[in-house]
């Protein structure tokens, strides 16, 4: 599969700068424009380059380079000095490569409309292949050298130590990699894997038609996505269902093609897959970070194990909004209605007084982070929504884009992109290039660590009840956005590659009783607790987390893995803090499941997801005592 360095690497390249360390199952859409924002809110892209012109002095410089990786070939195995300099090569021009698109990817992001902007970015783009291509001889050019030979050189010669690594990494994975020649085909396949989702992504963006309905107290709106995550939540029911039917009754015309289009992802997976002789599509996926696939399993079993939980607060949900009978389209409107502003200043200093339990240092770092324009704050006609930090650019420091709106999720949202950014900033500072870059799979680890400080923070200054429900019900939202909807993700995930391993033909309408039938056993709906109607079961259409190759299990994972994190260091417990910083100060030095395990989370066990599941019924019983005493005093 795309388990190499070089290919994971090109995927980077190929796609908004550390967006997948971000995006996550968050649905941050601009809901107002700050034409005349201060430009201290603005992110300064000239601590990277100065101009377009130094940018593009810096592609050609880039371009130039690249014939030095060719007087490496048929040269690695020469002795421990070649080795070392062609490494030193590599990772050069690769650091640099990474600098030239992460530049082009942000002012892209500035303003998506700026035709020069994102021919900045596909240009670096296309860079990135070639260089795939022209390194694809590294790995089997190392493998032929031989373990011995190898470890020979790194005792030889200390300037390959950071490299360490690296090398052992590519001999871990020698029964996947091919020969030099296959090895250049499959870097050279690169040029179309992504035309399922290319595809996907222009339907979904570009292509559908949206709807427009017109709620009850007049107001005609157009449910295109932003649309969408913005009234789904209304306070009135009946506005909730329309929203919901028309919205996906226009995702079920397309169900045939999105169909098709999924298969085909799948079908590239499998491609991979069996090229590279891996027993599955799972195992193919996990091997690039060396994760066991017990731990994809442990959480889909401790998930299921615990769907109590999950219907528990489904239950309470209704109980709290006055509904009998839950529908799927009453799961999305707050619980608690509290009107209460944080203006971004106020936003930011309560992001640092949360983050004091990791100490002065770390707080002063994100204090010189929002005094020296790291972070791209409001949302602007054009400007690229959600939110996302980005730490590729190892010489200077990490970026973060948000959509700040001034409501308490932009704040939540604002810790989790500053755990982001403040992974990447220590891990840089600790480390050499060459291990400095981190797994996805510890990534949400530090934003969610992040948000469960906010929500204690926050708890401890509440002035009334009113306050702590509303905090208490956006935190449960969120363990359920992030933990039970990322797991039945996974969940179909798997159950989809496994189909499509066995030679199962899959259609949208299929996708649709699978995708369904999950969504009914995680809402209860056999118990009564939420009915799903069948036209929300094409839901999965308008998922774009399922062409990345079972990427979504890490959200789940790694808030698992926070949960129990932030439980000891919150509880005070002697070195849980100086355990978690030293997972961030790690980067990518080790591979990320024996860094969390030795740090004392192994998710692969029960431990982790029990953790979770107690915060998320912790936080419900202090609701339902909150509300049993408001019934009191009735």
């Amino acid at each position: 599969m795309q388990c190499t360095a070089i290919v994971t690497m090109l995927l980077l390249l190929s796609l908004p700068a550390a967006t997948l360390a971000a995006n996550g199952p968050r649905n941050g859409e601009p809901t107002m424009s700050h034409q005349n924002e201060d430009i201290q809110y603005r992110w300064n892209l000239a601590d990277i380059y100065p101009n377009t012109k130094a940018w593009k002095a810096a592609l050609d410089e880039v371009q130039s380079s690249m014939d030095r990786l060719d007087a490496c070939k048929g040269c690695l195995g020469k002795d421990a000095s070649s080795l070392k300099s062609c490494l030193d090569t590599y990772f050069g021009i690769m650091k640099q490569l990474r600098r030239v698109s992460s530049y082009a990817s942000m002012l892209s992001d500035e303003n998506t409309r700026d035709p020069k902007a994102l021919e900045m970015r596909q240009t670096a783009s296309m860079l990135g292949t070639r260089f795939a291509q022209r390194t694809s001889y590294l790995r089997p050019e190392i493998l032929a050298m031989g373990e011995a030979r190898i470890h020979r050189f790194l005792a030889d010669e200390a300037g390959l130590d950071q490299y360490r690594h690296f090398l052992e990494d590519i001999l871990r994975a020698k029964p996947h990699t091919l020969g030099a020649e296959a090895e250049s085909v499959m870097a050279t396949a690169g040029l179309m894997a992504d035309a399922p989702s290319s595809t996907y992504s222009i339907l979904a963006n570009a292509e559908i038609p949206w709807p427009t309905v017109t709620l009850s107290d007049g107001q005609e709106v157009r449910l295109d996505q932003a649309g969408y995550s913005r009234w789904r939540a209304t306070a009135n029911r009946a506005d909730r269902k329309k929203v919901f039917d028309a919205f996906w009754d226009t995702w079920h015309h397309y169900e045939r093609t999105c169909g098709v289009t999924l298969y085909s992802q799948l079908k590239r997976d499998l491609f991979y897959t069996q090229s590279r002789k891996y027993p599955s599509c799972m195992a193919a996926a996990l091997d690039g970070d060396n994760i066991p696939v017990a731990v994809y399993r442990a959480l889909i079993q401790e998930t299921n194990a615990n769907l109590g939980t999950l219907h528990r607060y489904f239950k309470l949900r209704a109980r709290m909004l006055g509904i009998k009978q839950l529908r799927y389209y009453d799961i999305y409107p707050p619980l608690v209605k509290a009107d209460i502003e944080f203006p971004i200043d106020s936003g930011e200093q309560l992001v640092l007084d949360a983050l004091k339990p990791l100490g002065k240092e770390y707080v002063a770092t994100v204090r010189r982070g929002f005094e020296h324009r790291w972070m791209d704050a409001f949302p602007r006609p054009g400007k690229r929504s959600g939110a996302y930090s980005s730490g590729s650019v190892y010489d200077v420091h990490p970026y973060v884009l948000m959509n700040y709106n001034g409501d308490y999720e932009s704040v939540s949202t604002m810790a989790h992109e500053w755990g982001h950014t403040m992974h990447s900033y220590l891990a840089n500072a600790a480390q050499p290039y060459p291990t400095a870059d981190y797994s996805i799979f510890v990534a949400e680890v530090a934003s969610t660590f992040n948000e469960a400080l906010l929500l204690d923070h926050v708890l401890e200054t509440a002035t009334n009840d009113t306050e702590r429900l509303y905090y208490l019900g956006s935190a449960l939202e969120g363990l359920r956005g992030t933990f039970f909807r990322q797991a039945m993700f996974a969940e179909f995930e798997l159950k989809i590659h496994e189909l499509v391993e066995r030679g199962e033909a899959l259609s949208g309408q299929r996708f649709s009783e699978i995708y369904g039938d999950l969504l009914r056993r995680y809402h209860g709906d056999a118990q009564g607790i939420v009915k799903i109607d069948d036209a929300y079961t094409v839901e999965w259409a308008f998922i774009p987390h399922f062409y990345y190759d079972f990427y979504v299990y890490q959200y789940a994972t790694s808030i698992a893995a926070s949960s129990l994190f932030a439980q000891e260091v919150l509880d005070g417990e002697p070195g849980a803090r100086e355990r978690f910083l030293g997972v961030l100060t790690a980067g990518g030095s080790r591979y990320p499941y024996e860094l969390l395990k030795d740090a004392g989370v192994d998710l692969a066990t029960p431990a982790p997801y029990e953790a979770l599941v107690k915060r998320m019924n912790t936080i419900m019983d202090e609701i339902e005592a909150i509300l049993d005493r408001r019934n009191g005093r009735k």
